[in-house]
């Protein structure tokens, strides 16, 4: 089982300094000791391991003592009668030389209980991912919330100008009210994003059953590479060989082949080797018989018993126990099904994430340019408001859709290790690696840009981090005489 190597990793974690942030390590090992599920597996695993000495118990020596007292009264035509009390010892030692259906029940019971370490293992490795989905899925509510905040005060700008604009006369009133329509739509979802943010949270309090006010959070810098090895039929290999799951449901077969041959065993013979010791003490003084008949009675032998005839118990447990043997078998080619199927499916989708992620990045810098573009359309007059809440809409649906598509690579990745029955608590440490202790979802739920990338979002003097406040009718006309503006230099944009 896992659980010597995982509590070593428990131990070596404590042994550092408490941080303030909880990091990806810090909450599987509290998860370890803390998780209410894996305790209850651990106990489960440990009494379905008990049967395998229940099992090796019957093939042992078996050792027995027995003693007893009685008043008895006998009455014997013509040799009198008489009342006495009797008392008595015995000993007794059975050792089994064949027993053909113990024997099998053992060999089952071997596999019953490798069968049991391994579903255990399964559920360790099941904890590895149900941490990193609970980690990571807070950072995702984390930056979709950061996401939602900038949408919000975007869309805040846009109404403000829209209200310049009226009152200077250069808008409608429909331009303001579809601008409060925005606003208001992107103030609902900064709740909701906030909401979801506090639900994620409480997954990671289930796992660890404590609260995690401050989590570290992930680097852009983080390599989206494929899957190693490339081949995706390696990947299917291995997991037919070592999935845990697939595992546990081969070990069934072995366990009911086994009990299908104990139930054959049925008509088997049983021999047993036998040493019994009684001491008797009293009995009846009849016919002259002065004497209280005291006995001590010392046997050693073998004795056989052979069934000739069961009611039909021994035929009807033999079709049970087929019955059960092509069960496991078909429950074991299903498995192995779903196992391939999932393999196939994870690997696709980890290796489409690679290409997925710098689409997502690219649609940003596109969808950036876009708005400045429509922005500038606006302040000219080619465009109209609806136009420049759309723009702002597909940009930060874009950073969404970005920031998605990076978490979902990551537990995609881990899933594909968990399928192939190789995930271990180093895929957790490897992650660990590019957790930032300054990680802030205001600011960083963005990427960082290369100064191309920024000259292709064409952003101009800060435009995107201006603060609104009231322009004149003279400064709105001269600004729509300025479509042109310069590239501001740096490696982020704001939005």
């Amino acid at each position: 089982m896992f659980r010597p190597l995982y509590l070593a990793v428990v131990l070596a974690g404590l042994s550092g300094p408490v941080l303030a942030q909880s990091d990806l390590m810090t909450i599987y090992q509290e998860a370890l000791l803390n998780s209410a599920d894996l305790a209850a597996a651990e106990a489960d695993a440990l009494a379905r391991q008990e049967v395998l000495p229940q099992a090796r118990s019957l093939l042992l020596p078996n050792i027995g003592l027995g003693a007893g007292l009685a008043r008895e009264y006998i009455d014997v035509d013509g040799a009198g009668s008489d009342d006495y009390s009797t008392h008595y010892y015995q000993a007794s030692l059975t050792q089994p030389l064949f027993r053909a259906d113990r024997w099998f029940n053992y060999q089952a019971a071997k596999a019953q209980s490798e069968q049991a370490q391994v579903e255990f293992s399964a559920i360790q490795q099941q904890l590895i991912l149900d941490v990193a989905q609970a980690y990571f899925n807070v950072l995702r509510a984390s930056d979709n919330l950061a996401t939602a905040r900038a949408e919000e005060a975007a869309f805040e700008r846009q109404l403000e100008q829209a209200r310049e604009r009226f009152e200077v006369g250069l808008a409608a009133r429909t331009d303001v009210l579809e601008a409060l329509a925005g606003f208001d739509a992107a103030r609902a979802t900064r709740i909701t994003a906030a909401t979801n943010l506090d639900v994620s949270y409480q997954a990671l309090t289930r796992l660890t059953n404590r609260d995690h006010p401050e989590l570290l959070g992930m680097s852009h810098e983080l390599p989206i590479l494929a899957p190693t090895p490339v081949d995706m039929q390696q990947w299917v290999d291995t997991a037919a060989a070592q999935n845990l799951s697939l595992q546990a449901f081969r070990l069934a077969i072995d366990s009911a082949s086994e009990a299908l041959r104990s139930s054959k065993s049925g008509y088997a013979p049983a021999v047993d080797a036998f040493v019994r010791y009684s001491d008797n003490h009293g009995g009846a003084r009849m016919a002259g018989n002065t004497g209280r008949g005291d006995t001590e009675l010392t046997q050693i032998g073998v004795e056989m018993t052979l069934p000739l005839f069961t009611g039909g118990g021994t035929s009807s447990r033999i079709r049970e126990s087929t019955f059960r043997l092509s069960q496991a078998e078909q429950a074991s080619e299903a498995e192995l099904r779903r196992v391939v199927e999932r393999t196939r499916n994870l690997f696709r989708t980890v290796t489409s994430s690679v290409e997925e992620v710098d689409a997502r990045r690219q649609t940003i810098i596109s969808s950036k340019a876009a708005l400045d573009a429509t922005q500038t359309g606006y302040e000219v007059g080619t465009r109209n408001v609806v136009d420049v809440l759309d723009a702002q809409r597909n940009l930060y649906r874009a950073v969404r859709d970005y920031n998605d598509a990076r978490y979902n690579y990551i537990i995609d990745n881990l899933s594909l290790k968990q399928a192939a029955g190789t995930l271990s608590p180093q895929d957790l440490e490897d992650l660990s690696a590019w957790l930032k202790p300054d990680y802030d979802p205001d600011r960083d739920f963005i990427p960082p840009f290369t100064e191309e990338e920024m000259r292709r979002m064409n952003i101009g003097n800060g435009q995107s981090q201006r603060q609104p406040r009231r322009l004149q009718r003279n400064e709105l006309i001269e600004r729509t005489e300025r479509i042109e503006q310069p590239l501001q230099d740096g490696v982020r944009t704001t939005f």
